[in-house]
């Protein structure tokens, strides 16, 4: 049985391994926050060492997004990014079977950015980025907004079913990634989406453009959304503080946005999430192949 195959019961006895794995893990996010931060860093350091693909990867982003860092420097937030990377295991965890009390501390600077957005009843994309912290900052403000977003069943039925009750569930709307003239409409009916466009894709909505000053696939449909909606642009981003505290950023509406130019909007939004990343680099997600699928003429950076 091939365990990609979506029809098969989550349930089936050749998961029933893995559903321990998931409870065991379960019971573990019920831990004192601290302790799960300190068992995080230590499952990201694991990984660091053991994972050498990824960490490859790391590497090649990190070495093309700051190139004035020293190989150390670099090598050092690539541990610090693992140790994130291992923090936000716990982080989704917690996002999707924590009660609202049992949430880490945050706090939400710029909320009325959001408000005033939503009060136009124009729909608001929330414009962010794929960090470490994605699930449990989207839980966080979902308790005091209501939210919609995309989403991408896995194909894998025990992931699906988790993803189904921990993240789907929660989104009003709920949107099929592929499901474009889904988010127009629910942009259009006044609905705040959430929604990353960093990861892109090849489509007739894409364009090699800088980011971090390296040529990249980049999405460029979000002023295209903007343009055909009338919906705002806010920005938003959550962060991991030392202490283990969260801050939830907002920012003010995307102001003469859209434009004319496509390529110009998504130039605007890499720099928008580029400044993003400097707030906390460390939380970025790193082992994305951010620079692959460039086409003809562009080398492949991530082979080895």
């Amino acid at each position: 049985m091939a365990s990609r195959d979506r029809h098969v019961s989550p349930f089936h006895p050749a998961f029933w391994p893995l559903w321990t794995g998931v409870w065991i893990f379960r019971l573990l996010c019920r831990l004192p926050w601290p302790v799960q931060l300190r068992l995080g860093k230590s499952a990201g350091r694991f990984f660091f060492h053991a994972v050498r693909f990824r960490r490859d990867v790391v590497a090649t982003n990190l070495k093309l997004c700051f190139p004035d860092l020293s190989t150390a420097e670099r090598r050092a937030l690539g541990i610090r990014h693992f140790e994130a990377m291992g923090i936000g295991m716990f982080e989704t965890g917690v996002a999707w079977w924590a009660e609202e009390q049992r949430l880490p501390h945050f706090e939400i600077h710029g909320r009325e950015h959001l408000e005033n957005a939503a009060a136009a009843k124009k729909g608001v994309i929330l414009l962010t980025a794929h960090f470490t912290t994605l699930e449990l900052g989207g839980r966080m403000l979902a308790a005091r907004f209501t939210l919609g977003g995309l989403f991408r069943r896995p194909d894998h039925p025990v992931i699906a079913r988790l993803m189904q009750h921990g993240r789907i569930d929660t989104l009003t709307p709920a949107i099929p990634m592929n499901d474009l003239r889904g988010l127009i409409r629910a942009l259009k009916q006044g609905h705040t989406i959430w929604y990353a466009p960093d990861q892109g894709r090849r489509s007739k909505f894409s364009a090699i453009l800088p980011f971090f000053g390296v040529p990249a696939l980049t999405n460029t449909a979000t002023g295209r959304l903007a343009a055909m909606t009338g919906a705002a642009v806010v920005p938003f981003v959550g962060v991991r503080r030392p202490d283990g505290s969260y801050l939830l950023t907002l920012l003010p509406a995307l102001d003469t946005f859209p434009s004319n130019d496509p390529n110009e909007d998504a130039l605007r939004v890499n720099r928008q999430i580029e400044n993003f990343i400097l707030q906390a680099p460390e939380q970025y997600f790193w082992v994305h192949r951010r620079f692959k699928r460039r086409g003809a003429g562009f080398p492949n950076v991530y082979q080895r």
